[in-house]
């Protein structure tokens, strides 16, 4: 799973491949058609994906890339809840996915933009539970 080049981009949904970074915004391309357009840095905010992280209850965090396996590994026992769902019922889906969360900082919002992503990029195959080819690389060189 390779979160590196993907970014969520203020007022616009969904997730985009950063196709190239400009001193006043960003090249973003669609990820259904392969188009491209430039998404200026004075109307939008970018963050990308893999700088995500979800804070724990002992004043740690855990990476989007942990959240979204977890995530996968439980689809079937446990398949995202609509994004619509009440409240109570997208933070028990969320304590199965990450018991430690922190119920403080992580808000029920927030999940849901993680479910909206998670439900976006498995649409289109872009989620596996395979290692990152550069984890992978850099464990066989330890």
């Amino acid at each position: 799973m390779n979160l590196e080049d993907l970014v969520s981009v203020s007022g616009m949904s969904g997730v985009f491949k950063m196709a190239a970074n400009r001193n006043n915004g960003l090249i973003i391309e669609d990820l259904d058609n392969g188009k491209r357009k430039f998404a200026s840095a004075r109307k939008h905010q970018f963050t990308p994906l893999e700088s995500i992280a979800i804070y724990t209850d002992d004043d740690d965090s855990v990476e989007l890339t942990k959240v979204f396996r977890s995530m996968l590994e439980q689809i079937d026992d446990n398949p995202p809840v609509a994004t619509n769902a009440k409240s109570d019922i997208v933070r028990e889906y969320f304590n199965d996915i990450l018991p430690n969360h922190d119920r403080d900082k992580v808000h029920v919002s927030d999940i849901k933009k993680l479910i909206k992503w998670f439900n976006f990029l498995k649409e289109r195959n872009l989620l596996s539970l395979d290692e990152d080819p550069k984890k992978k690389g850099s464990d066989e060189e330890e």
